[in-house]
């Protein structure tokens, strides 16, 4: 049995998507009867290379979104057929699919896609992507809250399998607190204490705004010397987020990283007093589980995927609410303040982290690979 591999729009390893390939290829378990051939940029050909022998196409078009767009639509199919393909994994299923398959597909679709329907801009997707959705053979959702949500598009729920997102135990652990008044992670020497919310900076509905808000309310309240560290790539929102630090009486004391290397975000992560998490529009929230996994207590919004993947291991806030700032605010100082509080969400969230492994993600991956053998 011969696995396509595509490794187009994960942004060279520097997205979820391109994560979550990374891990997957890391994981699979090795069978004789599959061979596996990813295709992609050249400049991919060992970004996502598993432990074992894989074989790698490269295919030459110009490293933009609308040329990849292009190239599912016209030419994916006589590609499949040329490299003899049996089954094809999209793992950017979110955004590039063919509109129809002459082979075996299954795509990797992480986010809440009806959320990236509303840009206007989006012409392919309204036209190309949801048809390739529907006549796909299998797709792949982190949550139940981005099955139901393909499921509204008119997706067929018999072809959706729920399979949650590992983490890299490997990185994410409750790692000992830096000594010292800094945490330093080069290029990065970020005082303590701080709070952490990471995530890219990519639009409204990731609630940066609100929580520099409701981190102003908390210091002006509490008087406690913690700093906000937003870690995450900075997108198209990014200035937004930076003329509302520019605003804060407290702008000395909220620091945004940009994007921050994997390797080193489990020490960050451990040495944060929490992890506050207002992103309303989620279908992974895979960031509260490796900041469980770190030691660290969390409190986020009660939306999208997020009470699924923390297992309700945390304090809620509801950012729909007019009160919204002044429950993130609260959230804040209760897990910072209440001592145990603190203690039971540290226990409760190790205790949780440990059902999240690429291991048995991969497996579960390679058993809907192995299911079109029969």
């Amino acid at each position: 049995m011969k696995v396509g591999i595509d490794t187009f729009g994960l942004k060279h390893g520097q997205s979820g998507a391109g994560s979550y390939l990374y891990y997957l290829m890391q994981n699979l378990p090795f069978d004789e009867q599959v061979q596996y051939e990813l295709f992609g940029y050249e400049s991919d050909r060992y970004t996502y290379k598993a432990k074992f022998d894989t074989s790698f196409v490269s295919v030459n078009i110009p490293d933009e979104k609308k040329f990849q767009q292009l190239w599912h639509i016209k030419k994916f199919n006589r590609f499949s057929k040329l490299q003899k393909y049996d089954v094809v994994i999209f793992a950017s299923g979110t955004c590039l699919l063919p509109k129809k398959f002459y082979t075996k597909g299954i795509a990797i679709v992480n986010d809440i896609v009806s959320e990236k329907l509303k840009d206007k801009k989006e012409r392919y997707l309204r036209h190309h992507y949801i048809r390739g959705l529907k006549h796909i053979d299998c797709i792949i959702a982190p949550s139940q809250y981005v099955k139901n949500d393909l499921i509204g598009l008119g997706v067929d729920s018999a072809k959706i399998k729920v399979i949650p997102n590992g983490i890299d135990h490997g990185v994410f652990y409750q790692q000992n607190m830096s000594e010292g008044e800094y945490v330093d992670i080069k290029p990065f020497a970020i005082k303590k204490p701080y709070i952490i919310y990471p995530t890219r900076i990519s639009g409204p509905e990731k609630f940066h705004l609100e929580l520099i808000k409701a981190f102003n309310l908390f210091k002006e309240k509490t008087g406690l010397a913690h700093r906000l560290v937003l870690a995450g790539a900075l997108d198209n929102f990014a200035e937004f987020v930076q003329s509302g630090i520019l605003d804060s009486k407290f702008a000395s004391d909220i620091f945004m990283t940009g994007y921050f290397p994997q390797s080193e975000l489990g020490l960050l992560y451990s040495n944060a007093e929490c992890c506050v998490f207002p992103a309303s529009k989620e279908g992974v929230g895979q960031p509260i589980v490796e900041c469980m996994a770190c030691g660290i207590p969390v409190c986020c919004a009660k939306s999208g995927a997020i009470p699924e993947v923390s297992g309700s291991n945390c304090v809620f806030f509801d950012t729909e609410s007019s009160d919204c700032v002044e429950q993130i605010a609260s959230s804040i100082e209760r897990v910072i303040t209440d001592k145990i509080l603190r203690e039971d969400l540290i226990q409760k969230g190790l205790d949780w982290s440990c059902n999240f492994t690429w291991e048995n993600s991969a497996k579960k991956v390679f058993d809907v690979i192995k299911g079109f053998c029969q």
